[in-house]
């Protein structure tokens, strides 16, 4: 489990909130269920105002919807000696897309975590030697 507070770090850091976004359907937003998340929300977004206009939407959540298959694990679909792997672990698109496994891979791909947290998760996974040595060489490379 992560904070609501914890989730609002990771987004500002994730991203660039002073790049417009091109579409709607790519913008920049955050979510909130209730006041306490809203609030936070709204307090963590005049921070960030102080370093330049931030172009971020603060909205209650109302309904959610999944993004198109082709965006699910958008980094991980970028590595074929992975997503071999993957597509005989789970064979059916919508397992792939459920996958924490393959949540987890995709974060590393996209540059998130370090070497150590890999090695302390990779056995977890059940990927072979190469696709191992894969993952530990584009970690470190960071």
């Amino acid at each position: 489990m992560i904070s609501y507070a914890d989730l609002l770090d990771v987004f500002w850091s994730a991203h660039n909130p002073r790049a417009p976004s091109f579409s709607r359907q790519y913008r920049s937003a955050i979510f909130f269920h209730d006041g306490e998340q809203k609030r936070l929300a709204e307090e963590t977004k005049k921070r960030q105002q102080k370093a330049g206009k931030i172009y971020t939407d603060i909205e209650p959540l109302s309904e959610f919807y999944l993004a198109e298959d082709y965006h699910q694990k958008y980094y991980l679909r970028s590595v074929d000696t992975l997503m071999e792997e993957l597509r005989v672990l789970y064979p059916q698109e919508q397992q792939f897309v459920d996958s924490t496994t393959a949540a987890r891979l995709n974060g590393y791909i996209g540059g998130f975590g370090t070497s150590e947290q890999l090695e302390a998760e990779l056995e977890t996974f059940g990927l072979s030697e190469q696709a191992e040595s894969y993952l530990r060489e584009r970690v470190s490379r960071r």
